[in-house]
């Protein structure tokens, strides 16, 4: 596999870019071959709705283990597109039936015993050849300072990494890593309010927050806000690895 150009892609809206870089999504479906996808941990499965409009991968298998997030998925079908709550750990696919597998921002949420299994099952249903895109995020940057006062992700991101790191070098490993890019996606909150929406109350997670530490997530986030809201950027880090046997 080549490598790919990857220096003009430091600032990211959409990750598609990436993974288009990355991987020969349209060569493969301009000659009718596009690949069939999973996505573990799908959320609103935004970017494989992406994938899918654009042709790039023809069918996607979504798993959610939320099940509000889940609800809402059914609620809006999409040609191509189907959805199963099932956790990475125990995903309820056959053997070797998907080309690609992604995880975006959705392995550090597996619980720490779980990760070496859920890598395990990728490669379950992965056929020979195909690829595992996992995207996380760096515990770093300003919009990671505010979010560890509620949501303190510094272990389990860290896990992600090794959990990666040894199913690689485990004796008889079937993967092997053939690109890592790093890049800064851009997070715009249009108010304090939708801060507090989308990060301390998500559906997936209860933080327990309380009026101390709400306050305290107020007062950080108060410099970086002006009449137009506030903006971040979350540094992140993509390894691609293909299942060689």
């Amino acid at each position: 596999m080549n490598s790919p150009d990857l220096s003009a892609l430091t600032v990211v809206r959409n990750e598609v870019d990436v993974l288009a870089a990355l991987l020969p999504l349209q060569q493969l479906a301009g000659q009718g071959q596009a690949m069939t996808m999973i996505e573990l941990g799908c959320g609103n499965a935004r970017l494989a709705r992406d994938l899918l409009r654009q042709g790039l991968v023809s069918q996607v298998t979504g798993l959610e283990v939320d099940e509000r997030q889940h609800a809402k998925n059914l609620a809006q079908p999409q040609d191509g597109l189907a959805f199963l709550q099932a956790s990475a750990a125990a995903v309820p696919c056959a053997d070797a039936s998907f080309d690609l597998a992604l995880m975006l921002k959705s392995l550090h949420h597996v619980p720490l015993p779980d990760m070496a299994q859920a890598l395990n099952e990728v490669a379950r249903v992965l056929r020979p050849g195909g690829w595992l895109y996992v995207s996380e995020p760096v515990y770093e940057g300003a919009l990671n300072e505010v979010v560890k006062l509620f949501n303190d992700e510094g272990v389990v991101r860290a896990a992600a990494q090794a959990a990666l790191d040894a199913a690689l070098a485990q004796p008889g490993s079937p993967w092997t890593q053939v690109a890592t890019h790093r890049f800064d996606t851009p997070v715009h909150y249009a108010s304090v309010a939708e801060f507090e929406q989308r990060m301390l109350y998500p559906t997936f997670a209860d933080h327990g927050i309380n009026a101390a530490t709400l306050q305290a997530v107020r007062v950080a986030l108060e410099p970086h806000f002006t009449a137009d809201g506030a903006d971040f950027t979350r540094p992140m880090l993509v390894r691609l690895l293909q299942k060689t046997r």
